[in-house]
Formats: structure tokens, sequence, C-alpha cells
């Protein structure tokens, strides 16, 4: 079975940044990778037009780098810029938290309990890329929970690029660990509907993210070296 389908003819541009941008993001496109044209068209059966309006967009976002006469990379991101970016980020999750915790319905509960067993089951069979969509699909669906588009907006923006970089390099074993006892101990504040505890969590969470992203980079500058 082809992993990545053909494209219909609607909106080939815009299904392409979403396709591509999944790519970056689960980690199939890594940072600093060349992007072959030819490739992306033989396997989406798409010409180079829409192609390039797609990679114009991502470089928009800050996903791709566009040089002239060399093509499309995707973009690595800088250490500045994790100093920016999570920081903003860790203030999007705590208001979601707290106002996911106002919110909470039983379903909307049981479907997150759901989530999160299952990304636990693919930590503990060491399933990085299952366990990392399920991971971001629970961030994606507190924010949802919490009911504020403008804040689910501004969080769409800033994370793609965060989950990007997040491929730069594997969790270590502890980094996951650690990752793992955070959403623990927000799903028991979700119960509890402990906004203050779950905004606190969520900061946490975020700041463990950033040390991960840092400890990466050190890592891939390292293998430069």
């Amino acid at each position: 079975m082809n992993e990545h389908p053909l494209i219909a003819r609607r909106s080939l541009s815009t299904e392409l940044v979403e396709r591509l941008r999944d790519m970056i993001v689960d980690g199939s496109l890594r940072a600093g990778d060349k992007i072959s044209e030819p490739d992306l068209c033989d396997r989406f059966g798409v010409s180079r037009t829409p192609l390039r309006e797609a990679l114009k967009v991502l470089a928009a976002e800050g996903l791709v780098q566009l040089t002239p006469n060399r093509g499309a990379t995707v973009a690595r991101i800088a250490p500045e810029a994790v100093e920016e970016l999570f920081p903003i980020m860790g203030m999007l999750e705590a208001l979601a938290g707290e106002l996911a915790c106002e919110r909470l319905t039983a379903p909307a509960l049981k479907r997150l309990e759901t989530m999160h067993a299952t990304m636990v089951r693919h930590w503990q069979a060491d399933e990085w890329v299952p366990y990392s969509r399920l991971n971001r699909a629970i961030h994606e669906a507190i924010f949802e929970i919490a009911g504020n588009a403008t804040l689910s907006a501004l969080y769409q923006t800033l994370m793609v690029r965060i989950h990007a970089v997040r491929f730069v390099a594997r969790k270590s074993a502890e980094r996951w660990a650690e990752a793992v006892d955070d959403h623990e101990r927000m799903m028991a504040a979700l119960r509890a509907r402990d906004a203050a505890a779950l905004s606190q969590i969520m900061r946490e969470h975020l700041q463990h993210k950033a040390d991960m992203v840092r400890e990466a980079l050190a890592q891939l500058d390292s293998t430069r070296n």
C-alpha cells in the first residue's frame, strides 16, 4: 500500500501544504534535508506548480528554506528561536488547560483517557512516531475543549515549528519517561477539574520540552564538529 496516496485534484497546493507539514512534523523530512521536487511530484502525483506553491507557504511558516538555484530544504531551528517560542507556548498551554478544566465534559474526558492510554502503550513499546502523533493529538484536544478559536489558531501556528524541531533527535529514555509522567499528571488534574494544577503542569511540560530541544540541538552540533 502506498504510504503517501495520490492527491485528488481539489485544492492541490493546500493539501500539499498539509501533507508536507505532516512529513516535517513526524520526522519523515528532517531539519537540513534537501526536498526533492521530482520525488515529491512522483509520490503525490502532482506537477511542480502546486508543489512550489506549497513550498512557498511552508517557507512563510518558517518550516522550509528556499534558496535560489538550490531549491528547498527543511529549515533548521536556531537556539534563539527556542528561547522565543517555548515561553509563549507555555503561556498558551497554561491558559488552554485552565479553560479546558472549566468546560470539560464526561465524553471529552473519556476520549482523552483513551488517547492517553494508547499513547502510553506506544511509549512502552518504544514506538516513537505513533507516540508523538498521539501526544500532539492530546494537546490539540485540550485546546479544542478550551473552546477559544483565537487561542487555538495561535497554538497551531507555533506548534508546527516546535513539533518539527522535536525530530532533530530522539528523546533520551529519561526525557521520554519525564514526558509520560507529565501527561499522567495532566490527566489527574483533568479528572479533578483542577484548573490551577493543570495550568502549572502544562507550563512545566513545555519547559521540559524546551530542555529536550536544547539537548537535541547540542547533539546535532556535536555531530557536525
